[in-house]
């Protein structure tokens, strides 16, 4: 048995000598691929080709029109809560992150001050308003002057026509001799005296008349100060309305940093309304991807907050200059250190969500949007043909 061992051993490791026959051939009979494997393997091959021409045929035809950033955020254009008036705050009724309406009070100033003021002008009115009604009583005096003026006027009058008739009829007795001379200076005394009086008594009646122009005059003088005094009055009124402010849009209240008895002055940023309905993205792309992208293209949204919900919105406007442009201290760049530095334009997105969805948003979140530009697809095309054209034509009157 152990010869036959032996032998065998020596006959398995004879056959396994390389460069022998048997040995190629067991070497073919394990690379050999079986039928099974090679049709697995050109299916993948298959599958592939077909993914790869799909994927090819939608970037062609979708993909590389979509521009994306994730330099973006929800934004909302708040109001900022400030006092017309100084003075100190008398009550605070709204509190931190309140929801509130529009018309809703937030806060009173003590109003005393501008109350007091209102009651001055009040009674300004009333001076004014008892000046006016004297002046017109001394008009109405003046007028029964004038009256008396007039007859006194007329009195005058009818005596000059009568000394001046007695003069006429006793000038020719006087000459012959029928009347004494002396009768007939003493009638042309009185005539003189009479025309002296009709004189006087004219002008009496101008100056009660002119007198009535003047007080005409004051009447004016006096609806002015009313007006005035009304005008005051309006100011103090309004003033004495904005000792209560109120909110001038719906949102939730936020950054409140008033308490009572704070003095305020006007202009001082007391609180911020957030109007949470009426939300929107800002989204800052680069200058490179804004060649296709026009106003009213849809918008595909992603909220961080919100991981797996997908929004939808449209561009609503393109900013017309570069964030740059608008900061503080804009860039120089005619300097000899300068450095190309891709500029991003912000746009604005229009945001299309429900209430619940609105209710769980807040400006400042971060989110991605991607937009389709499909739509201006073919304008490139008419670009370009349309600066070739103005080209040509250069070239054709240089």
């Amino acid at each position: 048995m152990a010869v036959e061992g032996d032998a065998g051993e020596a006959a398995v490791s004879h056959s396994s000598v390389p460069g022998e026959p048997g040995a190629s051939s067991e070497s073919v009979r394990r690379s050999r691929i079986s039928p099974r494997a090679r049709w697995i393997l050109l299916l993948l091959a298959a599958v592939l080709a077909v993914a790869g021409t799909l994927w090819y045929l939608r970037y062609a035809s979708y993909g590389r029109y979509q521009q994306s950033t994730n330099d973006a955020y929800v934004q909302s254009d708040s109001t900022i809560v400030s006092p017309k008036v100084g003075g100190y705050v008398e009550r605070v009724f709204v509190a931190d992150n309140q929801e509130v309406k529009r018309g809703d009070p937030l806060l009173s100033i003590d109003p005393r001050d501008y109350r007091a003021q209102a009651q001055q002008a009040q009674a300004q009115i009333g001076i004014a308003a008892a000046g006016a009604e004297s002046i017109r009583a001394q008009i109405r005096e003046q007028q029964a002057a004038i009256a008396q003026a007039r007859a006194q006027l007329a009195t005058a009058e009818n005596g000059v026509r009568f000394t001046r008739s007695e003069v006429t009829r006793y000038t020719p007795l006087a000459a012959t001799g029928a009347e004494t001379r002396e009768h007939l200076a003493a009638l042309r005394s009185q005539e003189r005296q009479a025309t002296s009086q009709a004189a006087g008594a004219r002008a009496a009646l101008a100056a009660a008349e002119r007198r009535v122009d003047t007080l005409q005059a004051q009447i004016g003088q006096a609806q002015s100060q009313r007006r005035a005094a009304e005008a005051q009055l309006a100011a103090a009124d309004v003033n004495l309305g904005s000792t209560l402010i109120r909110a001038a849009t719906a949102g939730r209240i936020g950054d409140k940093n008033v308490q009572p008895g704070q003095f305020v002055q006007p202009g001082l940023r007391m609180m911020t309304i957030v109007p949470t309905q009426r939300l929107y993205v800002e989204a800052n792309f680069k200058e490179t991807q804004l060649g296709l992208l026009r106003v009213g293209q849809p918008v595909t949204i992603s909220v961080d907050a919100l991981d797996g919900v997908e929004l939808h919105g449209r561009v609503e406007s393109v900013s017309p200059g570069t964030g740059a442009q608008f900061s503080l201290l804009p860039p120089q760049n005619a300097t000899g250190n300068f450095t190309k530095i891709v500029q991003r334009v912000p746009v604005r997105i229009s945001l299309d969500a429900g209430p619940r969805t609105r209710s769980l948003l807040v400006p400042g979140m971060s989110v991605e949007v991607s937009v389709d530009t499909r739509s201006a697809r073919h304008e490139r095309d008419v670009i370009d043909r349309e600066e070739e054209a103005r080209a040509h034509r250069r070239g054709a009157a240089g």
